[in-house]
């Protein structure tokens, strides 16, 4: 393998480092050229391996990571990232199809944009995504309450709350606890399958029935605690938490 080497511009104090994966160097320069008009230093990898080594020694603030790629393609490069840490990646790809993204998505990938794409809206994308990762959201609601149930979200812990103000924690997986507090948060809005699974079930297959299987599993441990109906299947759609019996 060739030493990885680097095309850096735009040094100042700190300015975000981009790692753009790309084989076709037409395409990979012209990215560059605006990122770099943008203020950003750039480096360009042209194959999975490469990239991979890159991202040890340059320790890159966001990799824009091309699909196709010889020696590994991107989804590969993506699982091996997402084992060593959180950098931020965004997938470019030629396949606009939804399956694409859903697996880009749930290995781990921060964003995706379809070529041909317009190098200005790649740009601004990263930006995006930078200021997203650099300042996480702090979140709103810490404590979430529905009507019976009270959930931390911190301490990942749910309980079905009695009129008296008795409390019984509900003993759940990781994966029901995110359905519960995902669908806890917009109480009576319909969540579809997809969507679930994209936010709760990030390592698990993709497949909405592996939802619909953690969900019925979900829906008899509120009811076995006394709240039946709270769990509501809105056919065709997806699912709720409704205000139960």
């Amino acid at each position: 393998m060739k030493t990885p080497s680097a095309a850096l511009t735009n040094e100042s104090d700190h300015p975000s480092l981009i790692l753009v994966v790309e084989d076709e160097e037409e395409i990979a320069q012209i990215v560059m050229a605006y990122l770099s008009r943008a203020g950003m230093r750039v480096a360009h990898a042209a194959d999975g391996r490469n990239a991979l080594a890159m991202h040890l020694m340059l320790k890159p603030d966001l990799i824009l990571l091309d699909v196709q790629l010889p020696e590994l393609d991107g989804w590969a490069v993506l699982a091996q990232l997402r084992q060593r840490g959180d950098t931020a990646v965004i997938m470019l790809t030629a396949m606009d199809q939804d399956i694409d993204k859903l697996t880009g998505l749930r290995i781990g990938a921060d964003d995706y944009v379809v070529k041909p794409f317009n190098p200005a809206e790649v740009v601004a994308r990263v930006q995006a995504v930078l200021r997203r990762t650099r300042h996480p959201a702090t979140p709103v609601h810490k404590l979430l309450r529905v009507e019976g149930m009270e959930i931390d979200a911190e301490e990942h812990q749910a309980s079905v709350v009695a009129p008296d103000g008795s409390r019984q924690v509900l003993s759940l997986t990781l994966t029901e606890f995110r359905l519960l507090a995902h669908m806890a948060r917009a109480p009576k809005r319909v969540f579809s399958r997809g969507e679930l699974l994209l936010s709760c079930l990030p390592e698990g297959e993709t497949m909405e029935r592996t939802v619909d299987s953690h969900v019925s599993k979900l829906r008899k441990k509120l009811e076995a605690n006394g709240l039946q109906g709270k769990l509501e299947s809105v056919r065709g759609v997806g699912y709720r938490l409704g205000a139960g019996a």
